[in-house]
């Protein structure tokens, strides 16, 4: 079984802006494959945070260094006419495998709302270029997207919920649940379930979190359900990340957990690494 993290940030300066992360100046493509190891994480696919401007540059690095260690979801900016140009040749990028977007706050919520990124989507779609998002509040408006684009490969992140960027935990912080699993009558419709022990304010193995991600698995099905962790921000180790899902969820069948823990992203996402 090969593990893939959905999630996670590197970064070379600069605080998180997101303060549920790690609040350190650094977190290096070094000291992630030191703790992947010890955790028992074959590769992990990178999103570079916006509050350090060479994370980007960090994320190529990383991919070039650790061959099939790291992958990368990217971002264009929504402000500037020039991207729209750009999205054609975006997985052209050795590690490139797609685009992903936070929709919770404005003006790129309204944006999303109003029809102004549009096109975003359209010429993703074109350019089967799978896009992610953070939309908490917005997750029916990603349903009419994705019923408009049936070829576009849309992934909600952080099941659905709105990661760090909230305080409250358990059923608290998941009553956007029926939004969410409205969604999965979308068959390019995707979540990624990670950083499930960070809405928990229980310790390991986090069982109030269990209902949710069965709900999550009888809805999507284990061929759209991506695990990860978002690390910088969980209570646990990546090795406890690993095994909430492997050792602790009794209803995930053998072929289940294959396709969770990596398989199904790696497919999703077009990543051809080595199983």
């Amino acid at each position: 079984m090969q593990i893939v993290d959905a999630q996670i940030h590197l970064w070379g300066t600069g605080l998180p802006s997101n303060l549920s992360h790690r609040q350190v100046t650094a977190f290096t493509p070094e000291e992630a494959i030191a703790l992947m190891d010890e955790g028992k994480v074959d590769a992990a696919v990178i999103h570079p945070p916006g509050w350090d401007p060479g994370s980007t540059d960090m994320a190529f690095a990383a991919v070039r260094n650790y061959p099939g260690r790291f992958a990368i979801m990217g971002s264009l900016p929504l402000d500037q006419p020039a991207s729209r140009a750009r999205i054609a040749t975006w997985t052209d990028q050795p590690g490139m495998l797609g685009l992903r977007y936070t929709f919770l706050h404005d003006p790129a919520r309204q944006w999303l709302a109003d029809g102004t990124i549009d096109w975003l989507w359209a010429e993703a779609e074109k350019a089967s270029v799978p896009i992610a998002a953070l939309a908490t509040d917005s997750l029916t408006q990603l349903g009419r997207i994705a019923e408009r684009h049936p070829r576009l490969r849309l992934t909600i992140d952080h099941l659905g919920g709105r990661g760090g960027l909230t305080t409250l935990k358990d059923a608290a912080a998941m009553t956007h649940m029926p939004d969410l699993l409205a969604l999965a009558r979308f068959p390019n419709v995707a979540v990624k379930a990670t950083g499930a022990p960070g809405y928990s304010s229980q310790p390991y193995p986090f069982p109030a979190m269990h209902t949710y991600l069965r709900q999550i698995y009888d809805a999507f099905g284990p061929h759209r359900m991506f695990w990860g962790t978002d690390i910088t921000k969980m209570p646990c180790s990546w090795g406890q990340c690993v095994t909430m899902f492997t050792r602790e969820l009794p209803w995930l069948s053998n072929q289940d957990k294959n396709l969770i823990m990596g398989e199904a992203l790696c497919t999703w996402w077009g990543w051809n690494r080595p199983a």
